[in-house]
């Protein structure tokens, strides 16, 4: 006999103020099989849970339905108080009346006309509902961080100073990633380089970390604890285990135009090279579009010069396999492309330049050897001006609608940094909003305006022309309500910022979840920042949005924190509501088994007694609990409809379908 409780949570006013909760509940009292019926103001109490138990208790309840917020905050909450009576956790049911109900409605009686449907059909499930047992699965004790970047670089680190051992899979020929680019950091100004470098050094020689350069990841299959990758390790055409670094290679390649990536292609570098000069590993690569002897077969000059043998022209791509417990994606950023922005003449002055090329330009490592100069005549500029938010805040199919987090800062930096460098400099800045939202980040841009005089105009930028050799920016001053143009003679455009393009291939490989502007999305903006949807898969750095250095150590530490957490378990308890196959009704197409993104379901051969004492062998299919982590895409596979999802049966959910059409 059935003996359902249903209980149904106020939410404060998040559900109250929109739906009757005392007639919900009232009404709920006369469904068949529900022998009690309550509302409280917040379930999810400790005065709301013992109220549960209690009514378990008292009613012998056979299962619980909880009317409140999504399962996905405080399901696992009402389970272990069910359990704590003895109830098996897989008899409740959350019937969600508030992101699905009270949020989406202004009519109260609509509002609460739905909500008592949802909490019906949760009733005509939970009367379907079995108890389900949970397994276990072993934890593998390592760790995967893809990308090198500082956020790569500080998850990789903690993660091994707890004992674990980690790799870090990075796409470049060096880890490092942008700020190994930036000269100095806001908002205390210290090298960048002097704050980077003995990380990267730290992580070569950690014992426990394994830096797999130049190297991309293929494939991802598995689940939380026993994930299993494939990754790519392209060919850099040097044995990482010969070469010495000591650039002999590079002093003797005749083909010396290739575009510097590191220096933003500011300058050019030869087809065999080291990125930059405390790279790490400090090992040359090969550039295949640019070499020679690659292209034609002749040349192999850096070969012949190379007193350690490392050059192999005929290395290729090598695939290796190996089982991780958690991963950590760290993939980055890079600046939006500008060209379309035809108001800015980027492409048409050499002298408009963005941010991250005057980092180049300002680095003492860059192109120009740290001496500010014009690209097109190499002369010092005397005027320079900068546009903020190219891009960003931008509702245009040019930009992005999102604001970059970390322009006005930099641009604070750069122009303090010139004018402490060359006095002479007059420095314009046009700005939309300056937001200065971290520790001492207000003062920093005070002190580029009261300290070091640079002009901030409130306005945007309309036009940048060249005229007689000066670039011309026009634009608008709110403040003295007037147009303004100023002669300069550099323009530097802060520009936007936007994932890697690779995070799209990553969220798809590791089934995560992705936003319109291609930034990872985490399981819970508040509760869960770094966590994605997918279990053991965790984000840190701006591939989950616009931050900041700090911000982004901060959150690389917090993902560290949570893959320790789960590396330190032997095992983890699997999820019950795994599918299953009615071996009576399979036909062993196969379907199932090609859509399985974890390897679950095999086939073996099975005897079926017929009629008249006959026999018949039949392939059919077969799922591992262990390995199943009950997605369901075997089930709307199955043209036989011989598979089904335990906890989520075609028929439970046929039974909410019918409820829901109940009059």
């Amino acid at each position: 006999m059935q003996r359902i409780g249903v209980f149904i949570c106020w939410c404060g006013s998040n559900i109250a103020a929109t739906v009757d909760v005392e007639r919900v509940s009232e009404a709920i009292k006369s469904e068949p099989g529900v022998v009690f019926s309550a509302n409280y103001q917040y379930m999810c109490s400790e005065n709301g849970q013992q109220l549960l138990r209690n009514a378990i208790k008292e009613y012998h309840l056979t299962g619980v339905v909880v009317g409140s917020c999504s399962p996905r905050m405080h399901e696992a909450t009402f389970r272990k108080a069910a359990e704590a009576e003895g109830l098996n956790p897989y008899m409740v049911e959350i019937a969600n009346i508030r992101e699905h109900c009270s949020w989406i409605h202004k009519d109260r009686e609509e509002a609460t006309e739905k909500a008592i449907v949802l909490v019906r059909t949760a009733i005509a499930k939970v009367k379907l509902n079995a108890p389900l047992q949970a397994g276990e699965s072993p934890v593998t004790k390592r760790a995967l961080v893809i990308g090198g970047g500082i956020a790569g670089i500080q998850a990789a680190l903690d993660i091994a100073d707890a004992g674990f051992e980690v790799d870090i899979v990075e796409k470049n020929a060096t880890i490092g990633g942008r700020m190994a680019q930036l000269d100095k950091t806001f908002p205390t100004l210290d090298c960048s380089a002097c704050i980077l470098t003995p990380k990267m050094v730290d992580c070569a020689q950690n014992e426990k970390i394994d830096i797999l350069s130049y190297s991309e990841v293929e494939d991802v299959k598995g689940f939380v604890g026993n994930f299993k990758v494939k990754i790519r390790r392209k060919a850099r055409f040097v044995d990482e285990t010969k070469c010495t670094g000591c650039k002999v290679c590079m002093e003797s390649c005749p083909s010396k135009k290739g575009l510097n990536e590191f220096n933003m292609n500011l300058n050019t570098r030869p087809a065999i090279y080291i990125p930059f000069a405390q790279a790490i590993p400090n090992v040359a690569v090969i550039d295949p579009e640019q070499c020679i002897k690659l292209k034609t077969g002749k040349c192999g000059l850096c070969q012949k010069k190379c007193g350690a043998g490392a050059i192999d022209y005929t290395m290729t791509d090598k695939f290796i396999e190996r089982e991780y417990g958690a991963i950590v994606v760290a993939t980055g950023f890079r600046p939006i492309n500008i060209d379309k922005f035809n108001e800015y003449g980027y492409s048409e002055n050499k002298d408009v330049i963005t941010s991250l090329e005057l980092e180049r330009l300002m680095n003492a490592a860059g192109p120009t050897n740290g001496v500010l100069l014009r690209p097109s005549d190499n002369t010092h500029p005397k005027v320079i001006t900068f546009v903020q938010c190219v891009g960003s805040r931008d509702l245009t199919d040019c930009g992005k609608p999102y604001c970059s987090k970390i322009c006005c800062m930099y641009t604070a930096k750069h122009a303090m940094l010139i004018r402490e460098k060359y006095p002479d400099t007059e420095v314009h800045v046009f700005y939309i909003d300056v937001r200065c939202p971290g520790k001492n980040y207000d003062e920093f841009y005070r002190r580029a305006c009261e300290q070091y005089g640079v002009d901030y105009i409130k306005g945007m930028v309309g036009k940048v022309y060249n005229q007689n050799g000066k670039l011309m920016v026009q634009g608008s001053n709110l403040i003295e309500n007037e147009q303004v143009t100023i002669p300069s003679d550099l323009v530097v455009l802060a520009t936007a910022i936007e994932p890697e393009p690779s995070v799209r291939k990553i969220a798809t490989l590791l089934t995560a979840s992705i936003d319109t502007n291609n930034f990872l999305t985490e399981a819970h903006p508040k509760l869960k920042p770094v966590e994605s949807p997918t279990a053991g898969v965790y984000l840190a750095g701006v591939c989950q949005g616009p931050k900041d250095i700090p911000e982004t150590v901060s959150q690389a530490s917090a993902c560290a924190a949570k893959v320790i957490g789960l590396l330190v378990k032997d095992s983890l308890k699997t999820n019950p509501c795994v599918a299953q196959s009615d071996e009576n009704m399979c036909n062993g197409c196969s379907q199932c088994a090609n859509v399985c993104a974890y390897g679950a379901i095999s086939y073996i051969d099975k005897e079926f007694r017929l009629g008249g004492g006959k026999t018949e062998t039949r392939r059919v299919a077969y799922v591992n609990p262990a390995v199943c982590q009950g997605c369901g895409a075997c089930t709307v596979t199955c043209p036989s409809g011989a598979m089904d999802l335990k906890g989520f049966a075609s028929k439970q959910i046929m039974s909410e379908v019918e409820e829901i059409c109940r009059k």
